[in-house]
């Protein structure tokens, strides 16, 4: 050996093991999605997933009211009207199923006043719970109809319609704690009432706040979208609504509970 010279190990170099390049691997591809999910903000983002909710009432009303004995599961003032038109002898209108569809949804907008009662933030874990319910039990409630066939006895109507109403109640008192400005996601009245006060037409009100008629506009727009579709897939099945709606719902609380976790984390 020189005096001097000092003997290194080799250095092998490899390849990357399969699946990684560069910096970047497998796991940082996952995150990335949820890291730009982060990025939106929560009032933007919520603002989408209720008028995707507004959307699935259209449609959960329409499977009521027009393949099941007429009976409203997200808006309870046509039940109020209809009960009332009913308890004076109107013509063969149901009394039965709103009453119940109108329990129900006084019973789950408990649950979700009860469950949100100490809510610190729009979007919580269990805001995700309980819209996870919903959108769980309408995809069962659609299996039974898709099981019991075309026309189900008077018992599995009037169940499905109480059970809807509470769901959808549920779900309203959940969007009231997130709180979008005229998207309650059950009604649309209210909503209607202020894109026509606040146009130009009216007070011009919505024009000096810096908007909100596209909003409202919307809204009416996706009920009644959500109405039509409802209505057009019973031409398939009665359950096709309701696998629709519980799917969107279903999606709409996993982006939302994505969303509330990945914000939480980049804070």
């Amino acid at each position: 050996m020189v005096r001097g010279w000092v003997s290194y190990p080799a250095t092998i170099v490899t390849d990357p093991p399969a699946g990684v390049t560069g910096a970047r691997g497998p796991r940082s591809d996952r995150i990335a999605p949820v890291t730009r999910l982060a990025a939106v903000p929560a009032d933007r983002l919520h603002l989408w997933l209720m008028l995707v909710l507004t959307f699935t009432t259209g449609i959960v009303d329409a499977v009521g009211y027009l393949g099941l004995d007429r009976v409203f599961t997200g808006n309870m003032t046509g039940n109020v009207v209809i009960l009332g038109m009913a308890l004076v002898g109107g013509d063969g209108l149901p009394i039965l199923g709103p009453a119940l569809a109108l329990l129900g949804f006084m019973a789950g907008a408990a649950l979700g006043g009860r469950v949100l009662r100490r809510a610190g933030v729009a979007w919580t874990s269990r805001t995700t719970v309980l819209f996870a319910l919903v959108g769980v039990v309408t995809l069962g409630l659609a299996v039974l109809l898709l099981v019991d066939g075309e026309e189900p006895a008077r018992a599995v109507g009037v169940t499905v319609t109480t059970l809807l109403g509470a769901v959808m109640g549920v779900q309203a008192a959940t969007a009231r704690v997130i709180a979008v400005k005229d998207v309650t996601t059950v009604v649309v009245t209210s909503t209607i009432t202020g894109l026509a006060a606040d146009s130009v037409l009216g007070s011009g009100k919505a024009r000096a706040a810096g908007g909100g008629s596209g909003r409202r506009f919307l809204a009416v727009a996706l009920i009644l979208a959500g109405a039509a579709a409802g209505a057009a897939l019973l031409q398939w099945h009665l359950g096709a609504g309701l696998v629709l709606a519980g799917v969107l719902i279903v999606g709409v609380t996993l982006v939302g509970g994505l969303h509330a976790r990945a914000s939480v984390g980049a804070a």
